[in-house]
């Protein structure tokens, strides 16, 4: 699963054997102290948001649950991927311009640990399974420098580099878990013109190199990962969908129409629905499918201008909110727009 919608107004008209749609606005979005936008991770518990501010900023915010800018933890250079910890209690921060992972309690904000990965690593992306958290990591794009590592913060040497097998990667690598010990582990080539997916097991803390594919198409920007481990969802920008594959063989599970150049997707945390954003300024930008489903039931217009961005969409861990990080037009700036009830 991912790290970690709009209030629903209008009327509902029953048919049968009929799927409705619902739409409804978004929240008016709150403008975010950031120069760009990471990654965001949802704290249910504490009713925090924290959103990164990627390779170009030093910070993290944090929100309430209505988007209200409550705190910004400073010193935390090219703030970008986020992880929370199997309980909770500790948020994992990859720094892009540290070459390091930061730990960050979620009670106090206080960075309590920060673990250095080298000298020109750029760790970027960040997924777990149990206790380890994987890093994709790679500074220069264009030279097939991404590789993944893993810090194990129970282990006596906590970070270890080149994980990633025989596969190669242009960049550093987007991840997607399952979270469970075993996994698995999904690392995706971003952004190139034909972009592919390498799925891992994991056992002993090592990785075995399973499927992999390039059937997810070009400009990858997005991935999630059922909490069994069997079914992969992708977002990328040469499709007008979402696209899920089983992560066994890849085999193709299903689509999910969202508006052309898709670049987000995020299911809820009981895997039931899947909420999908797209790189457009039509009306109707967040459409929430149940898994499976043939029509959306539920579509979120954003404010005008506002797109979704790559990796942009989070869920409450009771589904009643889904989180959308967007843009307004070119303004680098990013914003959080806050919806609810996406599931009735």
């Amino acid at each position: 699963m991912k790290r970690g919608i709009l209030t629903g107004l209008g009327a509902v008209v029953l048919a049968a054997a009929t799927a409705v749609t619902v739409v409804a606005p978004a929240s008016a979005a709150q403008r975010l102290p950031l120069s760009g936008f990471g990654d965001i991770a949802v704290d249910s518990a504490h009713q925090r948001v924290f959103i990164s501010g990627g390779a170009s900023s030093n910070g993290i915010v944090v929100t309430d649950f209505s988007g209200r800018v409550r705190a910004t933890v400073a010193n935390q250079p090219g703030a970008d991927g986020l992880q929370l910890s199997a309980d909770g209690t500790r948020l994992y921060v990859a720094l892009s311009a540290g070459d390091g992972i930061s730990v960050l309690d979620t009670t106090t904000l206080a960075e309590t640990t920060r673990y250095p990965t080298g000298a020109g690593t750029c760790p970027t992306h960040l997924a777990r399974t149990g206790e380890v958290v994987w890093f994709g990591y790679g500074c220069v794009d264009g030279n097939w420098s991404g590789k993944i590592g893993r810090l194990d913060p129970a282990a006596a040497q906590p970070v270890q580099g080149e994980q990633q097998g025989a596969a190669r990667f242009q960049r550093a690598p987007l991840l997607a878990s399952s979270e469970a010990a075993t996994g698995p582990l999904v690392a995706g080539q971003l952004a190139l013109s034909q972009s592919s997916v390498q799925v891992y097991t994991v056992s002993g803390g090592a990785l075995t190199a399973g499927a992999t594919t390039d059937a997810v198409g070009a400009g990858l920007t997005d991935l999630d990962v059922t909490p069994d481990g069997a079914t992969l969802f992708s977002a990328a920008g040469s499709r007008d969908r979402v696209e899920a594959f089983a992560t066994a063989d890849l085999a193709r599970r299903g689509a999910y129409a969202t508006r052309p150049r898709p670049t987000a997707v995020a299911l809820s945390p009981n895997a039931t629905h899947v909420a999908t954003g797209a790189l457009t300024t039509d009306s109707n930008d967040v459409l929430v499918y149940e898994v499976g489903g043939a029509t959306p039931v539920r579509t979120f217009a954003l404010d005008s201008g506002e797109t979704v961005q790559p990796r942009g969409l989070a869920w409450s861990e009771d589904r009643r909110t889904l989180f959308v990080v967007t843009r307004h037009d070119n303004d680098a700036e990013p914003r959080l727009e806050i919806g609810r009830r996406p599931i009735d």
